[in-house]
């Protein structure tokens, strides 16, 4: 809970550090990397600061965080706390490598913001980012020790045993342990992050949802290709898609994600758009091995059937569950000839579906593009279904895009 003292001087310099947040955020990892190269080792994605508009991931978390408790100051924001704290997992993130982001964090803020900055101001804004941090550090606590690692053994070495053209820019992978060590099993929606050396030495880390259920012995995710934007962005998962063979040995963390299938019994709904399959890929493929007979209904949206990553895998796993149907949309109006219950031309629209198509009382998982995520859920809500049963997968940095969308988002 943010303290009286703090809470006036937050709400009156909030606008001012949304406002410079692109800038704050650009000093800020400058000036970390700086002192701390070693960050960029496995731990930061490199792609992500070549790609300004992103680089505010982590301040323009910190000024969402501080919005959140001036809204609802009796509560911590629970689903963008999890959300990072699931990433951070997955990365081995260690309680005083939040010192670290404190010190260059608060040298960015004074720097850009000057005497703005007064005693006051730095107090009552440590106090926001000590609320977050300590969060989050409990948070990830408990993640660690429900899989039973600690932040130095998140990470494994697997076995390539297959590489799989999807589309023309998706690959997928199997991967094997290359130990006897045993592995608690993903949750299905789950992800993980893939280490990988790049020609410069530089470990560079990527997440990417596991595709299908795994035994503890085998894990599958699959890989998009990047076009354009030039390197670092891209690089990992170009290098993945061109050179990565069958027997190489690839470092795997264990897995994390807060968005994953609910056990309760209830009819599940998945909508997706492009790479956004890949999640519900992971559930649906737990579904097909679990022998569910529960209403399940798969709406896909894609540039074309032959765009349509995992495509085989998905439409197989739905015509194996006597309770599941699928309606799918491409751009080109192409793949009538798909064993689905409805094929559409254009954008993913509800209103091409009857409303008996939606199952009363189920919980609809999302994951695609923000924007899309966004037009879908209105579109739910308008048609009466809960927020708390509408859930979703963010890809990217910006984790906190699609669920805070009545807070300004910093640098915009």
């Amino acid at each position: 809970m943010l303290s009286d003292r703090s809470r006036p001087v937050v709400e009156a310099t909030l606008p001012v550090v949304g406002e410079h947040i692109a800038e704050i955020a650009r000093r800020f990892y400058a000036h970390m990397f700086a002192a701390h190269p070693e960050l960029l080792d496995g731990t930061f994605n490199r792609g992500n600061q070549a790609q300004g508009t992103q680089q505010v991931a982590l301040a323009g978390s910190v000024a969402v965080f501080a919005s959140a408790l001036l809204r609802t100051p009796e509560q911590l924001p629970e689903q963008l706390l999890s959300r990072i704290a699931h990433k951070h997992a997955t990365l081995g993130i260690r309680p005083e490598q939040y010192d670290v982001v404190h010190e260059h964090l608060f040298h960015a803020i004074g720097d850009v913001l000057g005497d703005a900055v007064t005693p006051e101001v730095a107090r009552a804004w440590d106090e926001v980012y000590w609320l977050m941090a300590y969060a989050l550090i409990n948070i990830e606590r408990g993640l660690y020790s429900a899989r039973g690692v600690r932040p130095d053994t998140v990470w494994r070495t697997w076995r390539v045993v297959r590489k799989q053209q999807e589309t023309a820019d998706v690959v997928t992978f199997l991967v094997e342990r290359a130990d006897d060590r045993l592995v608690k099993t993903s949750l299905p929606g789950q992800y993980v992050t893939v280490q990988v050396t790049m020609p410069d030495g530089v470990r560079q880390p990527r997440q990417y949802s596991l595709t299908r259920a795994d035994d503890g012995r085998h894990r599958q995710f699959s890989v998009k290709r990047v076009h354009g934007g030039g390197r670092p962005a891209g690089e990992v998962s170009n290098r993945l898609v061109d050179d990565v063979r069958v027997g190489d040995e690839l470092t795997l963390s264990v897995p994390f994600g807060d968005v994953v299938l609910d056990d309760g019994g209830r009819p599940v709904v998945f909508a997706s758009a492009g790479i956004g399959i890949t999640p519900m890929a992971g559930m649906l493929s737990h579904l097909a091995a679990a022998g569910s007979h529960l209403p399940v209904l798969l709406l896909h949206a894609d540039a074309s059937a032959q765009s349509f990553a995992l495509r085989e895998q998905v439409l197989a796993d739905v015509a194996a569950l006597p309770g599941a149907r699928a309606h799918v949309w491409f751009e080109d109006g192409g793949g009538a000839d798909l064993p689905v219950q409805g094929v559409h031309e254009g954008f993913l629209d509800l209103d091409d579906l009857d409303d008996a198509d939606l199952p009363p009382d189920a919980i609809y998982y999302l994951c695609g593009p923000v924007p899309f995520m966004k037009a879908v859920r209105s579109a739910l809500l308008e048609r009466g279904v809960a927020a708390r049963d509408v859930q979703y997968e963010v890809f990217g940095p910006d984790l906190w895009a699609a669920d805070l969308a009545g807070v300004p988002t910093p640098g915009a």
